[in-house]
């Protein structure tokens, strides 16, 4: 898979009630933040370590797109996105905490090995089949997490706008589009599984 990837892009407090359970503040503009290529690992039913001895680690359930041309200014989303995902941003977060109250950048946080499962893509058939459906993350048969494109506060075209505009966008590139609220943390023997339109999307069990 890494072969055809090349920038992960991720967008950090995209749904309000996400950053509001943080006690965050909600941007003015796309917060945006990358982790390493070697961070994805697919969501095949597998079972996935995860550091240990680092605090806790909280999942973070999100829709992401893949990028399929170079992006020029004033193209559409449905120009420039071939396929989509859905994935998992896991954050070492008292690391996390950390890092923020000095200022620093989020990369030993969020870039770790293992970071970011992403399920298989699929076509992308346009925002509104997206918007069609909720998506959602079970952990251990319990549903923790739901969302829907629409309660964004970047919209997808913000945000490939706002990539390619201060970054580049190109083909393989990848965008984690945001977490809705419920993330929480995982411990050794939780599955974790991602539906969206009725189907499973990808699940994992956590060494």
């Amino acid at each position: 898979m890494q072969k055809t990837i090349r920038n992960v892009y991720c967008v950090g407090r995209n749904y309000r009630l996400h950053a509001e359970e943080l006690g965050n503040a909600v941007p003015e503009e796309p917060m945006i933040f990358m982790k390493p290529s070697h961070a994805l690992v697919m969501m095949n039913g597998q079972t996935l370590a995860l550091p240990e001895g680092r605090g806790e680690i909280h999942y973070e359930a999100e829709l992401v797109i893949k990028i399929g041309k170079e992006v020029c200014p004033g193209e559409v989303i449905n120009q420039v996105v071939d396929s989509y995902a859905f994935g998992i941003d896991f954050t070492l977060r008292d690391v996390q905490s950390k890092l923020k109250s000095k200022g620093h950048p989020w990369t030993a946080a969020k870039g770790f090995l293992g970071s970011a499962p992403i399920s298989e893509f699929r076509p992308f058939e346009g925002i509104d089949a997206l918007m069609a459906s909720d998506f959602t993350l079970n952990k251990n048969d319990v549903e923790v997490q739901r969302g829907n494109i629409k309660d964004m506060i970047f919209s997808l075209q913000e945000i490939v706008d706002y990539v390619a505009l201060h970054y580049g966008l190109g083909e393989g590139d990848l965008i984690f589009t945001g977490t809705p609220a419920g993330v929480g943390p995982v411990k050794s023997g939780d599955m974790l599984k991602i539906n969206f339109a009725g189907e499973d999307m990808g699940s994992i069990t956590i060494k």
